[in-house]
């Protein structure tokens, strides 16, 4: 298989039809092969029976049914586990995402690109509620990642397989795939797409997301920069508290013992001691994730490196 597009739905019922038809009206003038996952995650209309009933006559189409609701990056991750095409696109099932961008993806991927990112330059959606924060949150993630792209939000994305099956998704890990693969080595490309409004059904997008982001942000900062060197952050930080309540102390005795000062009742005494012993805790810390940083890449045989080419393999015979 050429190309797997991988398309997470939730309670889409009055736009998955269209959206099949415009994907295939993009591709077959491609002359790829390609699949169409479409992960129906849980929706409680009939968006899983119109997509059972188009996938009776279409060959191309492949529908899979989560059980419940458990959200857009486990919907993401299951398209993946199930695309087999050489490339996978990933799109949203609203409609917004314009289909037709899709050969300028693939032309970014043959350019030598791993990973070729959407960039809604015409954002279709309210200001304050939806483009402002997103705005917000982009700059954020590009400051903290080292990964500068313009719109982390955009779920268009052409990747090559190689990447796609290596990607562990989990809570809201979806908008930082571009970081992601870039700490496993990845080439990554953006490209200005069409953003179009939303013609039927709500958004499943809140400022409630906002937190969400925010936290999983944290974890993809240390997953890249500490992964294998936990006790380097916590390390750092025990050592910082640690030294500025031993200086105190230093402080308050020469203040108790030159002085002849009362410091018993003192708070800075009891700041002094709390500091000397958050320290030892972070230390504490860091050295236990060392631990288990390496238990995790020795047990699974998992290397801190990632392998592009090599040159110079040859047979001695």
């Amino acid at each position: 298989m050429d190309l797997s597009i991988v398309i997470p739905v939730f309670n889409e019922e009055e736009n998955v039809k269209p959206l099949i038809a415009e994907i295939e009206a993009a591709l077959n003038s491609l002359g790829k092969r390609y699949e169409i996952v479409i992960i129906d995650d849980g929706s409680r209309d009939s968006t899983f029976q119109i997509l059972a009933e188009i996938y009776e006559i279409d060959p191309h189409l492949r529908v899979i049914q989560l059980k419940r609701n458990f959200g857009q990056t486990a919907a993401l991750a299951a398209g993946l586990a199930h695309a087999t095409g050489e490339v996978v696109v990933m799109l949203d099932g609203d409609g917004q995402n314009d289909p037709a961008d899709i050969p300028a993806l693939l032309v970014k991927l043959e350019e030598g690109n791993d990973i070729a990112c959407g960039w809604r330059y015409r954002r279709r959606d309210p200001f304050l509620r939806r483009r402002l924060p997103s705005m917000i949150a982009n700059s954020l993630i590009s400051w903290t990642t080292q990964v500068k792209l313009h719109d982390y939000g955009c779920t268009l994305k052409a990747m090559r397989k190689d990447i796609a099956k290596n990607l562990k998704l989990y809570g809201e890990m979806h908008r930082f795939i571009p970081a992601i693969a870039y700490e496993r080595g990845a080439k990554i490309a953006e490209l200005k797409v069409n953003h179009r409004p939303r013609l039927h059904g709500k958004s499943k997008y809140g400022i409630t997301r906002t937190v969400r982001v925010i936290l999983d942000l944290m974890t993809v900062k240390f997953l890249m920069s500490y992964s294998t060197r936990p006790s380097h952050i916590f390390g750092i930080i025990g050592i910082g508290s640690g030294g500025i309540g031993f200086l105190l102390g230093l402080y308050l005795t020469v203040q108790k013992f030159v002085y002849d000062m009362e410091i018993g009742g003192r708070p800075l005494l009891l700041l002094a001691v709390m500091l000397i012993f958050v320290g030892f805790q972070f230390v504490t810390m860091g050295l236990l994730g060392e631990m288990l940083s390496r238990t995790y890449h020795e047990s699974q045989d998992k290397a801190v490196f990632v392998v592009g080419q090599i040159l110079g393999e040859r047979s001695c015979a």
